[in-house]
């Protein structure tokens, strides 16, 4: 069978690199990674030089995107900067990640030839299979594209088991945090994570999370991180804990990074849900982990609000895990959402107040502004917004050190992703 070269060109830049690394870590595994080299520009020169080498040496060149709904107007304007630069020489441009999946036609309308919809690395190694053998890789499963101005879909990729690929690309030297469950089962309507990836845990193995810990240790590397929507659910399929699972795992990775080495969970990017923070979880984690704080989801002080977005837990609860936290050594960093969909001023006014109490207790508030995301139940809600009043009660618990985040910022972000959202079909 004659195999084509192929070079597989990924824009390698925050965030979309996360993802990238894992995709990355398939295709170097897999055995159509023998036929595909893999290069990791990081800004737009070294990307359209590393395209121009490509096709100039006669390789089959695939370029991929990967994004989230405020990265998306930064890679459309790179795309078409790129296609202007590239003076006849042919590419296939690709997109993937959460964006694309809950707004494929809108991807593929600015620019884009094929869209992965949903999780990506079975439909890459299939899409990279068939360019590699030359065949026409358009009406790969998993992949949409545009035909004479119609989406014509072709399913979706499902669900993956993490067991089967690496969490990163070591062979190429990219690493990054070990992605230990996927998919959640809470279904916050803010959040796209169960909407991308289903409302059911996936985890990685005890077994397998070792081993790449290993390899990460063998490479010099010193942390260790985890990705995971609820740091506590490893291990179990509903609302409880499995300590027992989850000792398992950490002692093996503990063990696996020998002495020198630090493990950090509970933290970014792996947050506790505050129902689950009890003394017996704080003290396993204080045997195990190296991070002083914890990331506890707390999203608003308002009970009707928590109700709303389906939290699954109540105010209480949030400052009763930030009172635990402390108590049990840690700083407890707590998230909340500014803006959010039918928020009254009482509902403002007590959040305000949860976050002063919470400062109060030695707790670290961390303020996000509402993004109405792609995929999410709140897809159509209006963007999010901060009042004066409000905004100057921030700045203060700001100034004295008892809040941070980049909610400012994510004000225009929010009003960009409202603003380019497509009408429902």
């Amino acid at each position: 069978m004659t195999t084509q070269k192929v070079a597989l060109v990924l824009s390698y830049q925050y965030p979309g690199k996360y993802a990238l690394t894992v995709l990355a870590g398939a295709v170097e595994a897999a055995p159509v990674g023998q036929h595909v080299a893999l290069h990791f520009p990081r800004d737009r020169d070294s990307l359209l030089a590393t395209v121009r080498a490509c096709a100039d040496a006669g390789e089959r060149v695939v370029v991929a995107w990967s994004f989230y709904s405020a990265s998306f107007p930064a890679a459309v304007d790179e795309l078409a900067w790129l296609r202007g630069q590239l003076e006849g020489r042919e590419v296939l441009c690709l997109a993937g990640g959460v964006h694309a999946t809950a707004e494929t036609e809108q991807t593929l309308r600015a620019g884009f030839d094929l869209v992965a919809v949903g999780e990506g690395e079975a439909v890459l190694l299939d899409l990279l299979g068939r360019v590699v053998r030359g065949e026409d890789p358009r009406t790969t499963r998993g992949w949409s594209r545009l035909v004479d101005g119609k989406m014509v879909p072709q399913g979706r990729g499902e669900g993956v088991v993490l067991d089967a690929h690496p969490p990163f690309a070591a062979k190429n030297e990219r690493f990054g945090a070990i992605e230990i469950t996927r998919g959640c089962i809470y279904a916050c309507r803010f959040c796209q994570t169960p909407f991308l990836n289903k409302a059911r845990f996936r985890h990685r193995s005890v077994e397998n999370i070792a081993h790449w810990a290993r390899v990460l240790r063998a490479a010099g590397k010193r942390d260790i991180r985890f990705i995971t929507p609820t740091s506590m659910s490893y291990g179990t399929q509903d609302e409880s804990m499995n300590l027992e699972a989850l000792e398992r795992m950490l002692a093996a990775v503990r063990e696996a990074m020998g002495p020198d080495g630090r493990v950090f969970y509970g933290t970014f990017p792996s947050e506790v849900r505050p129902e689950h923070v009890t003394p017996e979880a704080l003290a396993l984690l204080k045997r195990y982990v190296h991070n002083d704080n914890l990331i506890i989801g707390g999203q608003s002080g308002s009970e009707r609000v928590l109700r709303e977005m389906n939290r699954g837990h109540d105010v209480e609860t949030v400052l009763r895990a930030a009172r635990l936290a402390v108590e049990g050594g840690f700083v407890p960093n707590v998230d909340f959402i500014l803006g959010l969909p039918g928020e009254t001023s009482d509902d403002v006014r007590a959040t305000l107040a949860l976050m002063r109490e919470l400062a109060d207790v030695g707790a670290k508030v961390h303020g996000h502004t509402f993004m109405p995301l792609p995929g999410t139940p709140y897809r159509d809600a209006p963007p999010g917004s901060v009042d004066e009043e409000t905004q100057r009660e921030l700045d203060r618990l700001a100034s004295q050190g008892r809040l941070y985040g980049h909610w400012k910022q994510q004000v225009a972000l929010a009003q960009g992703i409202a603003t380019r959202r497509q009408p429902r079909r």
